[in-house]
């Protein structure tokens, strides 16, 4: 059974960082497509940023060069390192895996599942 629980969130102040951390419960981590995603009260599930199996990665435009996801293939663990953070980052952050193995790992939401229960990330200005 795939089960992904997420955890590190908290309150922080604009400027702060946080790691978020997704610890898989088989070892699908280092093969399928990852990823992170965000839901805020009143919008949609988006996705923030996905990792390959290869490492190689993408962002969301709103993220890019302040957010890294990364893997530990060894620890079946997906992690989330967010840093220059905004108020408009606060949100209830999920980590996904998207429902096939192979192709390119591409950032479409409705992709992915197992999303768990999140954690949430709260942003003061």
């Amino acid at each position: 059974q795939v089960r992904l629980v997420a955890s590190g969130g908290g309150s922080v102040q604009a400027g702060g960082s946080l790691r978020l951390s997704c610890a898989a419960s088989e070892y699908f981590v280092s093969t399928y497509c990852m990823g992170w995603f965000r839901e805020a009260p009143g919008k949609q599930r988006e996705a923030v940023a996905a990792i390959d199996s290869d490492g190689s990665t993408t962002y969301a435009d709103s993220v890019k060069d302040r957010f890294t996801i990364s893997k530990d293939n060894a620890k079946n663990t997906l992690y989330l390192q967010m840093t220059s953070l905004k108020p408009e980052d606060s949100a209830m952050y999920y980590c996904g895996r998207r429902y096939w193995y192979g192709d390119t790992c591409v950032m479409n939401t409705p992709d992915f599942g197992y999303f768990g229960q999140g954690t949430q990330v709260t942003v003061s200005s």
